[in-house]
């Protein structure tokens, strides 16, 4: 089917692309606005692909004529102009106080109250004291009903509240939902059941006085076969289409630069990986990513590429890919391949036509800066951006996803900022179509909310790396709180999913530039914060090259059992795992600079556990709240002493305490 997907949720002046699904390039696709406010101008070309840009709030119904027939799409316009999401700054706020997540619950008045205005402050406040606020839906079956309910927060330095947000529902133009039969009663949206059918998704923002939510969305089937649902009952199941794979979320992932994991050994690189499969077990690892595997112009990371359906012929066969995988899925690890979207190698055979040739018929895949060079990136000499507007490129870029996405569990999503949203948003459909389980994990540097809303399951969380990297060269160690917390603060909802990391292939080790114990706090944070830790491959033993022969005769293995001990631990406590909150927590640091120590706790219902980074190179002796145990996880030894005022513990580099949840929420 060539709809082209959800509704969309927009201010005006905001561009929105729009571009039929599975296209066949050899058709003939057109657009038109079929509805629109009294007062809107807005038009549309005659191009397969399109750029809308609504220029009146309301709402607008934009039709596709394609092969299959109509396809209309809903998008709702608020007033005034929000700044894209790719100029946010993901800087690192140093505000204090509460939980990284938002308040749940609360009621919308009636009406819409939002202005949709959103200006650029680093971490999405305005002058007035406002921002972004979040939203997260819950469905449910309730005896003949399906619900959906719209938990609201405010932005967490605003002076909104819950109650102040109004909720907007669209319903999915994909489904045939009779609109009779919905209600909504301010944030609850009920659908009877023998009214669904087959497949019915609701989509929703919250929309305050500085702004509306990343959207959110919930989906109901007939048929739950093989979905992971979030309840069901009547033989209806209920899900959440927006989160991250269960399994991702609570992993501990390990990045492979492929061409020099093997070391200086002569063993094929698919090979080496499968010999150290049992080493990685050990290390508690539960995602492989490896760099680009494709046929590339022969740079060693690979991401320029020659040919997106064959294997590197250096790397070996599809066969010998095919091998790694499933020795990998036997043992069971996840597998993550790299994927690269924006760009080819300027050697692919179709690029190097379409400069010699201004007649070639790959003339129109690429961007150009002039006759005969591509429009790139950074000044990047070797490759060339492809044109997302020419049918035939998206046709070529969604084979190559489907071939790949049959083998592996997830796509890394290589330079996700460079690539249309809508071309995303087609690929995770068509993945989570085929597979409820896929990941889909994004590199964006700054990271981008919107990206959240059926994009990406996980992102790249820069702003903790930024802070990680502030503290090891010297800044104050509570920045990687403040890096936390402002995940909410610039719009993300609380169901979004990170990715930690300190190193990878595109940064320099840590350890060569803060030393060695920076490191070991710093490998602290990835296991013990919210989010799914990033190991790359030689960080776990002191690896000191960032793309060099990984050095293995020369391992630091104290440091490879201190990772170790580490991920062992994360995965053993629930208060570690990706269900419980961030709580900071009064500490005080009675010998050692204050500046480089930082504690706070993770907190379920039932388990709690506090943590004591220290980034400086000398022990730091800390007081910790009642409720805490001078036992440490990590390393099985008592650090200092506990009694019912608290515990004073002395930390080298890492610290994780068991703690009474009770006591740390008085």
């Amino acid at each position: 089917m060539h709809h082209p997907g959800p509704p969309r949720f927009v201010a005006t002046g905001d561009e929105i692309e729009l571009a039929p699904r599975d296209p066949d390039p050899t058709a003939t696709y057109s657009w038109h606005v079929a509805r629109a406010p009294v007062q809107s101008t807005a038009t549309l070309g005659d191009d397969p692909v399109e750029h809308f840009v609504p220029d009146t709030p309301g709402r607008y119904i934009i039709r596709l004529s394609a092969p299959d027939g109509k396809h209309d799409l809903t998008v709702r316009a608020f007033p005034g102009t929000l700044e894209s999401s790719e100029t946010h700054t993901s800087g690192i706020s140093g505000s204090s106080g509460g939980r990284s997540g938002g308040v749940s619950g609360g009621q919308s008045g009636s009406g819409l109250s939002g202005s949709g205005e959103y200006t650029e402050a680093g971490d999405g406040r305005d002058g007035d004291g406002g921002g972004r606020p979040r939203l997260t839906l819950r469905p449910d079956i309730e005896g003949d009903e399906a619900v959906v309910r719209a938990d609201c927060s405010p932005h967490p330095e605003g002076a909104e509240t819950a109650a102040d947000l109004a909720v907007e529902f669209l319903l999915d133009d994909r489904d045939d939902i009779d609109a009779d039969a919905v209600t909504r009663d301010g944030t609850d949206l009920r659908i009877p059941l023998d009214a669904l059918p087959e497949r019915a998704r609701i989509h929703a923002v919250a929309v305050g006085d500085h702004g509306y939510s990343v959207p959110d969305a919930v989906e109901f089937t007939r048929d739950g076969d093989g979905v992971e649902t979030v309840t069901s009952g009547a033989g209806v199941a209920a899900r959440r289409p927006y989160d991250a794979p269960a399994w991702a979320e609570d992993s501990a992932i390990y990045e492979i630069y492929v061409r020099t994991f093997a070391g200086d050994s002569d063993e094929s690189p698919f090979d080496a990986i499968i010999d150290r499969l049992d080493y990685l077990d050990s290390l508690g690892v539960d995602v492989i990513w490896l760099t680009p595997v494709l046929q590339n112009d022969h740079a060693p990371h690979g991401y320029n590429i020659t040919d997106f359906f064959e294997i590197a012929s250096d790397l070996g066969t599809r066969a010998d890919y095919e091998r790694f995988i499933e020795a990998a899925h036997d043992r069971g690890f996840k597998v993550l391949f790299d994927l690269v979207c924006n760009h080819s190698a300027r050697t692919h055979p179709y690029f190097e036509s379409a400069r010699n040739d201004p007649d070639s018929e790959y003339r129109d895949w690429y961007e150009w800066r002039s006759d005969t060079e591509p429009e790139t990136y950074f000044d990047w000499e070797h490759i060339a951006n492809f044109d997302f507007d020419h049918l035939p490129v998206r046709r070529h870029l969604l084979d190559a996803v489907a071939q790949w996405a049959e083998l592996v569990d997830g796509f890394r999503c290589d330079m996700a900022w460079a690539v249309p949203n809508s071309f995303w948003r087609e690929i995770h459909d068509y993945c989570k179509n085929r597979d409820s389980e896929f990941l889909l994990l994004d590199e964006t540097i700054p990271y981008i909310p919107d990206f959240q809303a059926g994009l990406f399951d996980m992102h790249f969380d820069s702003t903790t790396y930024a802070a990680l990297r502030q503290v090891g060269d010297g800044g104050d160690a509570e920045a990687v709180l403040g890096a936390i917390e402002g995940r909410a603060e610039i719009g993300f909802p609380e169901h979004a999913s990170f990715m930690l990391y300190a190193e990878n292939h595109d940064e320099t080790r840590y350890i060569v530039d803060y030393g060695r114990e920076a490191a070991e706090a710093a490998a602290g944070a990835l296991f013990t914060l919210p989010g799914a830790p990033l190991l790359y491959a030689g960080q776990e033993f002191g690896q000191r090259g960032r793309r060099d022969d990984l050095a293995w005769d020369h391992a630091d293995e104290a440091l490879q059992s201190f990772v170790s001990d580490l991920s062992a631990v994360r995965h053993d406590q629930p208060a570690l795992s990706a269900d419980a909150d961030l709580l900071r927590i009064p500490y005080e640091v009675r010998d050692g600079p204050s500046d480089r120590v930082v504690a706070y706790a993770r907190t379920t219902t039932e388990d709690a556990a506090v943590v004591v980074l220290n980034f400086s190179s000398e022990p730091s002796t800390v007081g910790l709240p009642a409720g805490t145990d001078d036992t440490d996880l990590v390393s099985g030894e008592h650090r200092g002493a506990a009694d019912s005022g608290g515990a004073t513990v002395t930390v080298d580099s890492v610290g994780v305490f068991p703690a009474d949840e009770s006591a740390l929420n008085q």
